[in-house]
């Protein structure tokens, strides 16, 4: 069996330790192998279905087409609330049509059962920078 790292999943801090007050605890596990084969597709599972959505919407519709679409995703993921608060992200949903289906997340992603909740101060703080 080979051991290899997974990108992304301890993310870290200013001095190369996990920020564990921010971002909970780790995993060492996680950090050196994914737990299931399928485990990377379908994290890269949205990234992917867009790739083909844009390539299509050239095919048929020209530059143009995808190239508006993500300028609206775009814009759309900046809208969002101040950080200790949960933000719902119903404009990206809408845009990619995830709004009429109900999903895994939609029912295990209770933001009151949330283990990142902190001082509202200092999460603002650090979103713009000043610490």
């Amino acid at each position: 069996m080979s051991f290899v790292p997974v990108a992304g999943l301890c993310p870290q801090g200013a001095y190369g330790v996990q920020d564990s007050i921010r971002s909970g605890f780790s995993s060492v596990k996680n950090e050196l192998m994914p737990s299931h084969p399928l485990e990377l597709s379908e994290k890269n599972f949205q990234l992917n279905r867009d790739k083909m959505s844009f390539s299509t919407l050239r095919n048929i519709q020209g530059l143009h087409a995808p190239l508006k679409l993500q300028m609206e995703y775009r814009a759309a993921r900046q809208i969002q609330r101040l950080p200790f608060l949960p933000s719902s992200n119903l404009a990206v949903d809408t845009l990619r049509g995830n709004d009429e289906s109900v999903g895994f997340e939609d029912i295990l992603n209770d933001p009151a059962q949330s283990e990142m909740m902190g001082d509202p101060h200092l999460m603002v703080e650090y979103k713009l920078g000043l610490l």
